[in-house]
């Protein structure tokens, strides 16, 4: 098993400005040292991070590959995990009052969870594991 420091998770944006605000309103914090015209960098929590980079910029990064159409097609599903049915409803409804669109919602065996797309079409699910 690996040691690993820091996860980070980069996702193409059309609009910085506009996903900054969106993730505001939700309550996340960004990292000013890693925020220029180009990204943002969203602290989840002390060894997690969502980095939202502007399309061309992200682009850099994948010379061979084209940037997926994220808006028709998912390659990436986000999963946070939540200590409470309550926290997950909190963000969730946050996020729809933020412009974000309905996901899955699933409430069986112990798992509960509830999806939504952000402004890009990215997909997030919020979910609380009853055994966990």
């Amino acid at each position: 098993m690996f040691d690993i420091k820091k996860t980070f998770i980069n996702l193409p944006v059309k609009n910085l400005e506009k996903s900054i605000a969106f993730y505001t309103k939700l309550g996340f914090q960004f990292n000013p040292d890693f925020t220029d015209k180009n990204a943002t960098c969203m602290v989840i929590n002390k060894t997690t991070f969502i980095m939202l980079l502007v399309e061309p910029f992200f682009s850099q990064f994948i010379p061979e590959s084209k940037i997926s159409d994220y808006q028709t097609t998912t390659s990436v599903i986000t999963a946070f995990s939540f200590h409470s049915r309550e926290e997950v409803d909190f963000l969730y409804e946050k996020a729809l009052q933020a412009g974000a669109e309905k996901g899955n919602i699933l409430d069986e065996h112990g798992m509960y969870s509830k999806g939504f797309s952000d402004l890009n079409g990215h997909v997030f699910e919020l979910f609380h594991m009853d055994n966990q």
